[in-house]
């Protein structure tokens, strides 16, 4: 028996990792009272992109000043630091070096330097191969760029604390209850999740790699598609992890939004080596062997992933390598930290982004949404989405609740 539940002030939300409960808790702090319901497939929160990632806390180095993906991360940084202190959630700056390996890699590293200057980052300094060992003594490198203030955090931890917040407001996070229906008519939206039915005034949708499917419930998301990205990482032995004080980043490729193999000391003090960026060949395909024929099909489908195959396909198969071949992998790491052999890097659990392709094969680089009646769906929320989720979440409450206004001192 399908049960109905209705109220005149009532908010959902799809998607329980670290965007979708920072929405939720803006909702309930925004407009008290409001009752605000998280739904998420999964029988726990932050099961995919928020808990498998190596938990940097970005400082604002590589994107474009005045885009929103610079201001949000601006406005996130600090919001995350406070929220983290107010909830004893473990945080800390251990820092962040880009380095260039050779005088090829300058040139980048100078446009890095200009977008970090442009977007505000505390305390940047360009340092030579002296400063940069300083700094790390047994990283490579004929210079870099060292954030001092760049962080590492828990983000499943943020997410609990989060989730109770809306949890204290009187909101529920719904887990077991994958939306299957969704449907808006002119009194609300009709949710159909977990086999209940729901309906709401409005709602948000941060379904990450289900992004697009929920969407298409809408029947307009014709635009973008998601092809999902296996990012996989290792853990530096722990007679190596003294190898790294902070956190050691390659010069990026500008052409694509993936930042390199790196090197990051973690929240635990254990050293991710990682991640690499393969096409993964199903939506939540966290490991080689993880196939979905129903998720080939979508992606064959899709112009643009055949029309971005073909622009970078040798990218993909020097990425193919590298998964395929741990020395290969190991190789990358060394160009910068040599100390480093392949025995020594340990398999840990891969991560999966949600990336965002439009037609004609264009990664989406910004964050990218859809404004149907009543319901709003993030449609690409790309790194760094989990150090801006607090910012994110005032973006979005702003633009579903045009009508409401930020808590003062905020």
């Amino acid at each position: 028996m399908v049960s109905e539940k209705t109220s005149p002030s009532r908010v959902g939300v799809i998607g329980a990792g670290i965007v979708g409960l920072a929405v939720a808790r803006e909702i309930t702090r925004r407009m008290p009272g409001t009752l605000v319901t998280v739904f998420d497939k999964e029988p726990r929160i932050a099961m995919h992109q928020t808990g498998r990632n190596s938990g940097v806390v970005h400082a604002g180095l590589y994107y474009k000043p005045g885009s929103l993906k610079a201001t949000l991360c601006g406005r996130g940084v600090p919001l995350l630091r406070e929220f983290c202190a107010e909830h004893g959630v473990p945080y800390r700056e251990l820092g962040k070096l880009v380095v260039a390996l050779d005088e090829s890699e300058t040139d980048a590293l100078d446009e890095i330097e200009r977008r970090a200057r442009g977007n505000g980052v505390p305390d940047l300094v360009r340092v030579d191969r002296g400063g940069l060992r300083e700094i790390e003594p047994h990283v490579e490198g004929v210079a870099a760029l060292h954030s001092p203030h760049t962080a590492v955090v828990d983000y499943v931890a943020v997410c609990a604390a989060l989730a109770a917040e809306v949890a204290a407001a009187g909101g529920a996070v719904e887990l077991n209850a994958p939306v299957t229906e969704l449907e808006q008519d002119s009194t609300g939206v009709r949710v159909v999740a977990g086999g209940r039915t729901y309906r709401f005034d409005q709602v948000v949708a941060c379904a990450g790699l289900s992004s697009d499917s929920v969407a298409r419930m809408l029947g307009d998301a014709d635009d973008l598609r998601i092809v999902p990205f296996r990012g996989e990482y290792f853990r530096l032995a722990p007679d190596k992890a003294d190898l790294v004080r902070g956190l050691v980043y390659p010069v990026p490729d500008p052409r694509y939004p993936f930042l390199g193999v790196h090197l990051t000391r973690g929240i635990d003090d254990s050293v991710h080596v990682g991640p690499n960026a393969v096409l993964a060949l199903a939506r939540e395909g966290y490991r080689r062997r993880d196939v979905s024929l129903a998720d080939l099909r979508d992606i064959a489908a899709w112009p643009g992933a055949w029309r971005l195959a073909v622009a970078h396909w040798r990218s993909g198969l020097a990425e193919m390598a590298g998964s395929a071949s741990r020395r290969v992998y190991a190789d990358r790491v060394r160009r910068y930290l040599p100390q480093v052999e392949p025995g020594d890097m340990t398999p840990i659990p891969a991560g999966v982004r949600a990336q965002a392709v439009d037609r004609e094969g264009n990664l989406v680089d910004d964050f990218a949404l859809l404004e149907r009646g009543r319901v709003l769906v993030v449609r690409n929320a790309p790194s760094p989405a989990a150090t801006s989720s607090l910012a994110i979440a005032e973006h979005l409450v702003d633009v579903a609740f045009p009508t409401t206004s930020r808590r003062a001192g905020d």
